[in-house]
């Protein structure tokens, strides 16, 4: 599946679950690969965060390095990640072997990350992927394993429609995308702003 280029930065509104705002700035072809920079905040049933992020991706759109910051009621915090080309993690210094096999990370507050998987791998009409994800926590950037599969529904020009799920939430929902696989719908959560 071959996606247009990306923009140079793109906004979504949180809709829904949440009320707030995210703004990425995106970096292509460095010689490391790929490189998205943004912050998102957000009210999310009275518990009041904002996160930032820097996501350096290697040429086939795997997570190579992150750093992220967050500011809550807890304060301020950071963490960063590193994932090594076997796909062993390791968090703050600290291997982290329970998120072995994950290629991306996610991010709770995000609905960007949503697009590393779409760059990556090759999807079919009605194939559902499973992907293994870092997913780190809005509040306070806790790193837990997530599971989550995407399957490509539709394709038209301009759209690409997914079927996600996310089991440890109860989740599922059908993602919009546009050509550049970028979150345009994501019900309940965020949309695309610019």
């Amino acid at each position: 599946m071959r996606l247009s280029p990306l923009p140079s930065a793109a906004s979504w509104k949180h809709l829904g679950a949440r009320s707030g705002f995210e703004l990425t700035f995106f970096r292509e072809g460095l010689d490391a690969g790929h490189r998205l920079i943004g912050h998102t905040t957000a009210n999310e049933e009275s518990a009041l965060w904002s996160v930032g992020y820097d996501i350096l991706l290697d040429a086939g759109w795997r997570t190579v390095a992150v750093h992220a910051t967050t500011l809550g009621p807890q304060g301020a915090r950071a963490v960063t990640l590193s994932r090594d080309a076997e796909d062993g993690w390791i968090v703050d210094g600290e291997a982290r072997p329970d998120l072995d096999g994950c290629v991306d990370v996610d991010f709770e507050s995000s609905a960007v990350t949503n697009t590393l998987p779409l760059h990556r791998t090759a999807f079919e009409i009605g194939e559902t992927v499973a992907v293994s994800s870092a997913f780190v926590r809005a509040d306070d950037l806790r790193v837990e394993r997530l599971e989550q599969t995407y399957a490509l529904m539709a394709r038209s020009s301009g759209r690409l429609i997914f079927h996600y799920e996310s089991p440890a939430f109860s989740f599922a929902c059908d993602l919009v995308y546009d050509a550049a696989g970028l979150v345009l719908e994501y019900p309940g959560i965020a949309a695309r702003d610019l």
